[in-house]
């Protein structure tokens, strides 16, 4: 039996390893961050499959990514929203999107998780960290 999971694990974003829109922005996330305060997990990991499922989310078939924040498991606009809250500016303007109308902008956040592989490609395999980036990177719980 394995051990339950810690109950809070905060500022981490899962994502798909496999996809380069996701790679994309997990490189654009750590370029932007300069306090280094997001974390990420690819869902190919057994710690992100565990996250994922504690979560609800399929890690064989995430339809978005996922940022734990303050113990609660965002998706969709509401995670990109998160996410760009914390960058510096003029980036964190962009979080304006988690006032438009969450329909709409999840509907849209929809049609590029779905069609993600073929306008962005798809990997064998997850992208090795660098040595610089690796400290970023949970695979493990912490």
């Amino acid at each position: 039996m394995t051990a339950p999971l810690r109950p809070q694990v905060d500022d981490l974003m899962l994502f798909d390893g496999m996809c380069n829109l996701c790679d994309g922005a997990v490189r654009t996330v750590m370029a932007l961050d300069r306090d280094s305060a997001i974390r990420f997990t690819p869902l190919q990991t057994p710690y992100g499959q565990k996250l994922a499922a504690l979560h609800g989310v399929d890690p064989s078939s995430p339809e978005s990514l996922v940022f734990l924040e303050h113990g609660r498991a965002l998706t969709k606009t509401a995670a990109f929203a998160a996410i760009l809250r914390r960058m510096p500016a003029p980036w964190r303007w962009l979080a304006i999107i988690d006032h438009w109308p969450r329909g709409l902008t999840d509907r849209v956040y929809d049609w590029i998780a779905v069609n993600r592989y073929r306008l962005f490609g798809r990997r064998d395999r997850c992208v090795i960290p660098t040595e610089s980036q690796r400290a970023r990177f949970l695979t493990e719980e912490p």
